[in-house]
């Protein structure tokens, strides 16, 4: 496991979006940007079951992602590891917090009917940095 150096820290408490790559059933990538946070340990996002990403996690725990410095774009953090936990537990809260510091607003307004929400932890592996 690798932490995310202290230098780059802040970018998980900007605005910053991250690209997660996932593999595909058929082995190609997938990208996604998605809202992101840092526990310290996890870096972690937040989804919906039965999502493209969420069925490639399932069936390949690695990921690739980046996160790009929203004031500078060539300050940057890249992060490749896996997945270790997709939980339902607390994952209502989890984007909810997300949606406070993404949109300014106290819960996630794009919610759809009958959507289970999950929040995806990535342990870091190797992770580059620039900037």
């Amino acid at each position: 496991m690798a932490a995310i150096p202290q230098s780059y820290r802040d970018l998980f408490d900007k605005k910053s979006f991250a690209h997660i790559a996932t593999i595909g059933s058929d082995g190609t990538p997938q990208v996604t940007p998605v809202w992101v946070d840092y526990d310290g340990t996890h870096i972690r996002f937040n989804t919906a079951r039965g999502r493209v990403k969420t069925k490639n996690l399932e069936r390949n725990p690695r990921v690739a992602l980046s996160v790009q410095d929203p004031e500078n774009p060539y300050r940057y953090v890249q992060v490749k590891g896996r997945v270790t936990e997709m939980t339902e537990k607390g994952a209502d809260e989890h984007i909810d917090a997300l949606a406070k510091k993404y949109l300014g607003q106290d819960r996630y307004p794009h919610r759809r009917p009958g959507e289970v929400r999950v929040t995806v932890k990535v342990t870091p592996e190797k992770i580059q940095s620039m900037g």
